[in-house]
């Protein structure tokens, strides 16, 4: 037990954070005061007696994970990282949801040193850090040795009562649960308010239960401000083969002498005069932002803490590499974050063929041949490695019973999977996918999303994706999905044409390290095309590429297409170059790439002064007039699709040969 002393100090520091996190919402004028309040007591028992951590090298391999789930309470952990030496000044504080400061409104990924995973959409931080906890498995399992422990964290995090209600935090919790992630720690903030008043309006079940029932370790901690059960509890989670949830009862907005335990704690600016009468009730001293030197003193004990940490870490690395040299070359290489020499030197180069393959075949191949060379690479499908070809053979499935295994089912659940992916693309040495029908890309949009606006370097395989699915029908028929995925900026979007073309997508994919990429695969068989008579497909690279100019001499006529329609429309081309037009044919993977591209490039393809374009794709025509231009044409599907085999909706939607030629004579005014 603490000494008097010392509790007179932890109530100090717990209240430096009450204070500090209630003055920078108050001058923002915007915010949410009751999270970081009412949780302080948790936090500081976590990051004072427990956290793992470096404040000064926030990205060392080692250091346990910390999430803020509910990141609505972002305050509670800019106040933590400041208090504890991380590279945020008091000033930043101050300008708490300003322009251009490194305390934003929620916690961003990449922007504000220490800060783990980008939070604030409920139940996205639940998922990421199961990602993250199963990363620590996988990489234990590929390295450790019986004597020496390279990859040992914790992942700790702080949910909310709107993470649990989110659909996307059960999903992660009962895989979670099935899995046994016993380093996964979670303080439920259960303080019975959200934002239109009691839980009890709408959250009613057991939630001890129903962790319980998921296969979790479950305690109750009965007042959130007893640093010393909260420790206990820690203490007992840590021991525990299964995932942990602490169920701590808090009160919203701690402190606030009227508004604490109301919804108005919740996201409301207590104002000056609530903060004043807080501050008196414990003798705080009036001065705004106030850090008193002892309690600064006692959270800056992480420095040296956390050097010491890395440093007994380094030496044990040292060690491992002595006795283990033949692992020493991978192990540098993973966290310095590189890519194998040679890693794609095993992927095929796909022999002609009229016939051909579905690209979630080539797909499966491309990955196969890759994971042997690319030991991080970790897929994950949705239920369906089956059809989305997602299984990587050379290893078993990952599981309870098999850390080492390079493939995740994760059931059905798609949001889940989104959620966990990301948090798994966050360590060092996992290069990770997942994989799901196209359709159902819209169940995990927000962690797309999410990947999007992180950088996060997350793979999205959707295959199935387009009315070629056939006579499952409209509900698997996707049609809008290109242009929702494509409408999410920083995300690159690629829809491959052949096997040759699939294989340069996914070296674009693994190549980005910056950020996320979609591939999109079809489930019908394609042509895999003569690259002998017609450009390579390493053009990909440049999203847009001249396939081929057909004809001789400038084009009258350019025909874009992507996927599944780039070998329709090149034979289209050739029909319409027996006839004397000359045609220039344009493949068009990826709207996101070729943007990225000079406009000298973006001109040598689409020549400005040739304005007779037409556009082939089966899906919805939105986007596609920035590159026809006004004078141009598509030949796009902008309504559902039908029950019928593939070759017959193709027929009846007008993605033939035929009907390109017919649309190309109309542009032209020929014929």
């Amino acid at each position: 037990m603490a000494s008097i002393i010392d509790k007179k100090l932890e109530n100090m520091a717990i209240n430096t954070i009450r204070f500090l996190s209630a003055d920078a919402i108050n001058q923002a004028n915007s915010g949410h005061p009751g999270l970081p309040m009412g949780t302080a007591a948790l936090a500081y028992t976590l990051w004072t007696r427990f956290l793992k951590h470096n404040p000064g090298n926030p990205t060392w391999a080692n250091r346990d994970r910390f999430v803020l789930s509910g990141g609505h309470g972002s305050m509670l952990l800019y106040s933590l990282l400041h208090l504890t030496g991380y590279e945020l000044s008091l000033d930043e504080i101050k300008n708490f949801r300003q322009w251009q400061s490194l305390t934003p409104g929620h916690p961003e990924y990449g922007h504000t040193p220490g800060i783990e995973n980008t939070t604030g959409p409920l139940g996205q931080g639940f998922g990421n850090g199961v990602g993250m906890a199963i990363a620590e498995t996988i990489l234990a399992a590929r390295f450790n040795s019986a004597d020496h422990k390279i990859f040992d964290y914790n992942t700790y995090a702080i949910v909310t009562d709107g993470d649990l209600m989110e659909g996307v935090s059960s999903e992660a919790a009962s895989l979670a649960g099935h899995l046994k992630l016993g380093k996964l720690i979670y303080f439920y903030d259960d303080n019975h308010i959200s934002i239109d008043g009691s839980t009890d309006l709408t959250f009613s079940e057991n939630r001890q239960a129903r962790f319980d029932a998921y296969g979790w370790h479950t305690q109750q901690v009965e007042d959130g401000n007893d640093v010393e059960a909260i420790d206990s509890a820690i203490r007992k989670a840590q021991q525990d083969e299964r995932p942990s949830l602490i169920i701590a009862r808090t009160q919203i907005g701690f402190g606030l002498p009227n508004r604490a335990g109301t919804a108005q704690a919740h996201g409301e600016p207590p104002g000056e005069e609530e903060i004043t009468a807080a501050r008196k009730q414990v003798n705080w001293p009036a001065e705004k932002f106030h850090v008193q030197e002892e309690a600064l003193k006692h959270y800056r004990q992480a420095l040296e803490l956390g050097k010491n940490h890395e440093q007994q870490w380094d030496q044990r690395v040292k060690d491992y590499v002595n006795e283990h040299p033949e692992n020493r070359l991978e192990l540098e290489r993973v966290l310095a974050g590189k890519l194998p020499k040679n890693w794609d030197v095993d992927i095929p180069i796909f022999e002609t063929d009229p016939k051909g393959m579905a690209t979630r075949v080539s797909s499966g191949k491309v990955i196969n041949a890759i994971a042997n060379k690319l030991p991080d690479l970790i897929g994950g499908s949705a239920d369906l490695h089956p059809s989305t070809k997602t299984f990587i053979d050379s290893a078993p499935a990952y599981s309870e019973q098999d850390r080492a295994g390079r493939s995740l089912h994760y059931g059905v659940r798609e949001h889940g999977m989104g959620a966990i992916v990301n948090g798994l693309s966050l360590a060092p040495g996992i290069i990770p996918f997942g994989a799901t029908f196209f359709v159902f890309s819209d169940y995990m949009r927000p962690s797309i999303r999410l990947s999007a606006l992180s950088g996060y370097p997350s793979i999205w395989v959707f295959t199935h994706d387009s009315v070629g699915v056939g006579e499952d029908g409209p509900t698997h028929q996707p049609v809008e999905h290109l242009a929702a995925m494509r409408a999410i900026p920083n995300l690159n979007v690629i829809r491959p044409a052949d096997a040759n073309e699939v294989a340069e997508a996914w070296k674009a994919a693994i190549l980005r390290r910056d950020g996320p990429t979609a591939l999109a695969f079809t489930r019908q068989s394609l042509p895999t095309l003569d690259r002998s008579k017609f450009a390579s497909a390493q053009g990909l690279h440049k999203g847009a590429y001249v396939l081929a100019d057909l004809g001789g001499g400038i084009p009258e006529i350019i025909l874009i297409a992507t996927g599944s329609e780039l070998a329709i429309t090149l034979d289209a081309g050739l029909a319409l170059e027996k006839e004397g037009v000359k045609v220039r044919v344009v493949s068009m993977p990826s709207w996101e790439l070729f943007e990225q591209q000079t406009n000298n490039y973006q001109n040598e393809v689409l020549p400005p002064d040739i304005s007779k374009r037409l556009a082939v794709e089966t899906g919805i025509s939105q986007g596609w007039h920035k590159w026809i231009g006004d004078d141009g044409d598509l030949i796009t599907l902008d309504k559902y699709g039908a029950s019928a085999p593939a070759a017959k909706l193709m027929q009846e939607f007008g993605f033939t040969t035929e009907n390109i030629i017919v649309k190309a004579k109309k542009l032209l005014n020929v014929g």
